[in-house]
């Protein structure tokens, strides 16, 4: 199919300039080259589309028609590659991120003064807490922390390491004594994440004095989908939940809150924004990549 427009090309230039010399000059090939080439167009197509002569070339009427024909559709053609490079190499379009809202939440500082500086930008952000194939969704990046992204992407860090506390009331610990180890927490009432990705619960993770993980899976009345609702119940005095520290800092700061297990505390890569390779060369992608790195 590209040989075939590339001959075509060739021809109309000849025609055009009504001279292998020329044409040949403006193409950046040599005259045997263009020569060679319009004979494989008419041989593909039997028929011949050139008069020549040793002063001039011109069109038969195959040719005449197949100039006619052709020459408006490869302007377009052009025209359209033409828009595609502009676009490709310009401040606009939209660009679609998969994300937590939590995520989004840390980097909005970031990225909202971007958006007001660029206003041809549009941002499309989906959150939720499931893991996507962002290219077979057709994301354009996505975030997530740094242990859960694929090897095959590319991964710029965004923020710094991301800790998960234990909290709860100072109402609930009226009814409950604190835990002082992670073993203590099966007598608590725990507020649950229901994992998207495959329906199950969240566990909650600790790290022990000599540095080992240690998985707990917790049990408690309630079960929520969303971080929000999570510390809307420990507010509550519902019971005890583990979330990001930076989420709740203000509410421990107040009293509202109280950390506990803070020697058991986990933390994590930061998130990291990931986007496969071929994506980073266009100019508003980049521009947001470099706003959020860190």
């Amino acid at each position: 199919m590209l040989d075939n427009l590339n001959e075509l090309k060739a021809f109309i230039t000849v025609a055009q300039c009504q001279s292998f010399t020329k044409a040949a000059a403006q193409l950046g090939v040599s005259q045997s080259a263009l020569s060679h080439t319009i004979k494989t167009l008419e041989t593909s197509l039997n028929i011949r589309l050139l008069h020549r002569t040793t002063r001039s070339v011109s069109t038969t009427d195959a040719g005449e028609q197949l100039l006619q024909s052709v020459e408006p559709l490869l302007t377009q053609i052009g025209s359209e590659m033409h828009r595609l490079t502009e676009f490709r190499n310009s401040l606009s379009g939209t660009i679609r991120i998969h994300a937590t809202d939590h995520s989004i939440r840390m980097i909005w500082d970031r990225l909202f003064p971007l958006l007001q500086q660029h206003p041809e930008i549009q941002l499309e952000v989906a959150t939720e807490y499931r893991f996507t194939d962002i290219v077979a969704e057709r994301y354009d990046m996505g975030i997530r922390l740094g242990s859960h992204v694929n090897k095959d992407m590319i991964a710029v860090r965004i923020c710094e390491d991301l800790e998960l506390a234990v909290v709860a009331s100072p109402a609930y610990f009226q009814k409950y004594p604190k835990p002082q180890h992670i073993d203590d927490l099966a007598e608590h009432n725990c507020l649950n994440m229901r994992l998207p990705t495959k329906g199950g619960l969240m566990a909650w993770e600790f790290r022990m004095s000599d540095q080992h993980v240690v998985e707990k899976h917790v049990e408690g009345q309630f079960t929520f989908n969303q971080t929000p609702h999570i510390i809307k119940a420990a507010k509550e005095h519902l019971g005890l939940a583990w979330v990001p520290k930076d989420l709740v800092k203000e509410d421990i700061k107040s009293g509202e809150l109280i950390c506990v297990l803070e020697e058991y505390q986990m933390s994590y890569p930061g998130y990291h924004l990931y986007y496969p390779n071929r994506r980073d060369s266009s100019p508003i992608f980049r521009l947001i990549v470099d706003a959020l790195k860190i």
